[in-house]
């Protein structure tokens, strides 16, 4: 995985929940063209991260989680998206919280329950909802195609795992 959508596991309950946050940097080279000045139009330049975007890094947190029931060993990828609904933007000096919850857990694969909240830095609020994501993984070496995949796990790789032990959580 070349691009991390997650900067950093706050908590992780192995085979129930998983919590991660994500720092919104004007430094993130996607938000000067989403959406960058119109001067011929006389509109300002409104960086605001793509809900593409938003939904990968909830994507990421749930895959994390669903992967490590297994330590890693299946190769876990996302199979669909149940519900992505994202309800407010998200701007420079934002931080997402994203929580995941695994609903239901099989040796096909799961599906997880997701949340997205914008916190409020400033210690003066609760964070507000914007987004619920719900999401279905399957383990790819289990498929009914009989294909065969690489042995390599491609979804989760060494950045991941660096992500992982990062925030304090022992690898096995």
């Amino acid at each position: 995985m070349r691009w991390m959508w997650i900067d950093r596991v706050l908590e992780l309950v192995p085979g129930e929940r998983m919590v991660a946050i994500k720092n919104i940097s004007l430094a993130e080279e996607h938000l000067h063209e989403h959406f960058a000045a119109d001067p011929e139009r006389g509109l300002p330049a409104c960086p605001v991260m793509p809900a593409s975007l938003i939904i990968e890094g909830m994507a990421q947190t749930s895959g994390i989680l669903v992967g490590q029931v297994g330590a890693f060993r299946e190769k876990v990828v996302l199979a669909k998206i149940s519900i992505a609904r994202i309800d407010r933007d998200a701007f420079p000096g934002d931080t997402l919280r994203y929580t995941a919850t695994i609903e239901r857990m099989d040796e096909a694969g799961a599906s997880t329950r997701g949340v997205i909240e914008r916190l409020d830095l400033h210690g003066q609020g609760e964070p507000e909802q914007i987004g619920r994501v719900d999401l279905m993984f399957s383990h790819v070496d289990r498929n009914r195609s009989g294909l065969a995949f690489p042995e390599h796990n491609f979804v989760f790789g060494e950045s991941f795992r660096t992500l992982l032990q990062s925030s304090g959580f022992a690898m096995e």
